[in-house]
């Protein structure tokens, strides 16, 4: 992969999260440089999806700091974080079942005002996915559940984000839209869009990103470049099955 800007964009310093009682995850530390892919990998339960919703304001951390295109944000509600360019989608993909394709991609450019540049974006999913730009006008609930990840992706690219948060992208997905879904992710990174992904199709997921974390029970165990990931014994026997 190429090199990549050695300009930090988010950084988690010493970060604790609680469901209730529950520690989920604990004292995590995690950097993301512009324009990296970065995986999130670790078993149900390890606090992958926690993380996430801790750093895009959804849970409040219990203590330490995250630092996002310098910025403190850890103390900061969802909507202000998400204003100042950092996007979300969803495990579960949670698109606006009773609004159109098209009403939802516009419904992920909200906050912005550029008309021309939002127009060339609407362009460039529907080059991503052209199974959205056929069915623009059909509400998403018809969609397959790979449709509506695609849909989903390509909402949250929609708000020109800094920072993408991916949330289990192909859970749930018919195999032969998983290679599409992976494909167009590696594209929105070729734009220069730095992106942040939880995944369980650990092969894949290290194949496209330039560096990983592994969560255990809350906490990193491992990290380090994902082709080196990719040949660890640990992760072979854990997550690659062999």
């Amino acid at each position: 992969m190429t090199s990549r800007p050695n300009e930090k964009i988010l950084e988690l310093k010493n970060i604790s999260t609680y469901y209730g009682v529950i520690h989920a995850i604990k004292s995590v530390n995690l950097e993301l440089f512009k324009g990296e892919i970065v995986t999130l990998l670790g078993s149900n339960g390890a606090g992958k999806t926690t993380t996430l919703h801790t750093i895009s304001g959804l849970l409040q951390a219990s203590s330490g700091e995250i630092v996002f295109n310098q910025n403190p944000i850890h103390k900061l509600p969802a909507h202000k974080i998400t204003a100042l360019g950092l996007a979300q989608s969803p495990e579960g993909r949670q698109v606006f079942a009773n609004m159109t394709i098209l009403e939802n991609l516009e419904m992920g450019a909200y906050l912005r005002h550029d008309k021309a540049q939002i127009i060339e974006d609407l362009d460039f999913v529907y080059s991503l996915f052209p199974k959205l730009k056929d069915r623009q006008n059909q509400l998403a609930q018809t969609l397959s559940g790979g449709e509506q990840q695609m849909l989903a992706i390509s909402r949250a690219y929609m708000s020109r984000p800094k920072l993408l948060l991916l949330d289990e992208p192909s859970l749930g997905i018919a195999p032969m839209l998983v290679s599409s879904i992976f494909k167009a992710i590696k594209e929105i990174n070729q734009q220069g869009m730095s992106v942040l992904l939880v995944e369980q199709n650990a092969y894949l997921a290290l194949s496209i990103s330039h560096r990983a974390y592994v969560l255990t029970n809350g906490e990193i165990t491992l990290q380090g470049p994902s082709s080196e990931l990719l040949s660890n014994p640990e992760i072979k026997k854990a997550y690659l099955g062999y």
